[in-house]
């Protein structure tokens, strides 16, 4: 009888060994988390512009295609940082990125006003 006993434990502990095994082989490995995700230049850009800044980015990305993406990670780096601790209107922006080498050109008009009514400068000068 004691065979059968000692049959008995050695079944048991390979279902055992089995159960286990099998167990192991259903179970997905644990991923880990996936890092946090980074917001997009423009979500951090829209915390910080106000004003003509988006003008003066969207005519900068045009015309300085290859040195935009550089520009924009730079100030991004800057503004999660914290040297940048104030909002950035169109006037900074345009100052900046003049100083930087990055001489952004805007298509302007001046107008006169007259009596209420708005007048470039052009037509000033005509009826004169």
């Amino acid at each position: 009888m004691p065979k059968d006993d000692d049959l008995e434990m050695l079944k048991r502990r390979k279902l055992l060994e089995l159960q286990r095994r099998m167990l192991r082989e259903t179970q997905k490995p644990e991923e880990p988390p996936p890092p946090p995700k980074e917001p997009a230049t423009d979500e951090v850009f829209n915390q910080w512009f106000v004003g003509r800044s988006w003008e003066i980015l969207r005519t900068a990305r045009v015309q300085f295609p290859q040195v935009m993406p550089k520009v924009e990670d730079a100030l991004v780096n800057a503004l999660k940082s914290g040297r940048i601790k104030q909002k950035i209107d169109g006037g900074s922006l345009f100052q900046f990125l003049r100083q930087i080498g990055v001489p952004v050109r805007l298509q302007t008009t001046i107008k006169y006003s007259d009596h209420g009514e708005l007048k470039s400068i052009g037509q000033v000068l005509k009826e004169k």
